[in-house]
């Protein structure tokens, strides 16, 4: 067999790659690369698939999140509660502001356990930033009333989830803003760094279109401080073009999950769950196992790669040790990471690719 990798980037380009090259030449020959018509019609085009009034386009997700945080004026001594084991890009979107994280431990759906929010809302709580982290939506309701009940701010980190939706309303659109990212591993990958937020609010929306341009709204007219975080034109046509399929590759994607839980048949390993009342895209097939080490190698040796999303959890990298949170103090989290492992899964995979994958994890 050959080496089965984690991802292959390269599957999800040659199903459409007539389309990829037509829409790529059509927009250099255009002669309009910034804020042009592509991004426009990629904007109304996602907000219509996101059921969000309004779609921005920016150069990438971090962008998103901390420019989200920023024009809903949260800084400087205010703090934010999120899932502690988030990519660190959520936690960023929070202290390029200023602001702190506050961190909750995750439930068995690897998203925020919303059982365990209301207790960590103090007086400095200006936000919740819910992550809809591998691709599966998280419990939004009692989110939503808790920021009805304490008046917070809410953000959705959509980087991993679009399409993804919870009691059939999608996410992003549950709160103030929903952050996406389009790097290109994502179900909805651009090929490059891209992003996008979704809002409902008008102020909002224009709020942030003006600070991805500098802070102009008419050029050389600058109202605020701003940011240059374009979506370019290539980057928008070419969405355009996998936006259109999205749902079937987000159904290909489904069935391949599918097939994982319903053979992979092993003690040593612990598979994903599904909330109810959720829906689950797939970014990613996580498993657990106590016996992570020993199986990384295992597969390696079996010629299939595999990816852990994340090994060090924010509180505990370097980047974060000014917050002072020692090992120990979110033990979930910190379990999570020493035991999570992603598993080959992407559009274009073979059968025999995944029956070789499901037979050596069986045999671990």
């Amino acid at each position: 067999m050959e080496y089965i990798m984690p991802n292959r980037l390269d599957r999800g380009f040659y199903q459409f790659q007539k389309e990829f090259e037509e829409k790529a030449v059509e927009v250099l020959r255009s002669g309009w690369y910034i804020l042009g018509k592509e991004l426009s019609a990629f904007e109304s085009e996602f907000a219509e698939f996101t059921g969000a009034k309004h779609c921005v386009g920016l150069a990438n997700g971090l962008d998103a999140l901390w420019i989200a945080f920023r024009v809903l004026g949260i800084g400087s001594g205010d703090e934010v509660i999120v899932q502690g084991n988030t990519y660190i890009a959520s936690v960023m979107g929070i202290t390029i502001n200023g602001a702190t994280p506050v961190f909750v431990e995750p439930d068995e759906y690897f998203n925020i356990d919303t059982s365990k929010i209301e207790e960590k809302i103090n007086a400095k709580t200006k936000a919740i930033l819910v992550v809809h982290l591998y691709g599966q939506a998280s419990n939004m309701a009692p989110v939503v009333e808790l920021c009805k009940k304490y008046n917070l701010k809410l953000v959705e980190d959509c980087a991993q989830a679009h399409g993804a939706e919870f009691r059939g309303k999608q996410v992003g659109t549950f709160g103030d803003i929903g952050c996406f990212s389009f790097y290109p591993s994502k179900n909805l990958g651009a090929f490059g760094d891209a992003g996008a937020i979704i809002t409902n609010n008008d102020q909002i929306a224009e709020s942030i279109r003006v600070f991805r341009n500098y802070g102009s709204e008419k050029r050389y007219y600058n109202k605020v401080v701003g940011a240059n975080s374009r979506l370019d034109e290539i980057q928008a046509g070419l969405l355009r073009v996998r936006l259109k399929y999205l749902k079937d590759l987000s159904r290909e994607k489904e069935l391949l999950c599918k097939k994982y839980l319903a053979e992979i048949k092993n003690s040593k390993l612990l598979l994903p769950q599904i909330r109810d009342g959720a829906t689950h895209i797939w970014h990613q097939f996580v498993i657990r196992t106590n016996e992570r080490d020993t199986l990384v190698q295992y597969l390696n040796e079996k010629q299939i790669g595999t990816i852990i999303h994340y090994p060090i959890p924010p509180h505990l990298s370097e980047a974060y040790a000014y917050l002072g949170l020692k090992e120990g103090t979110l033990p979930i989290t910190e379990e999570y990471a020493k035991t999570v492992l992603s598993i080959p899964l992407y559009n274009g995979m073979t059968g025999e690719e995944q029956d070789y994958v499901i037979s050596c994890l069986n045999a671990f």
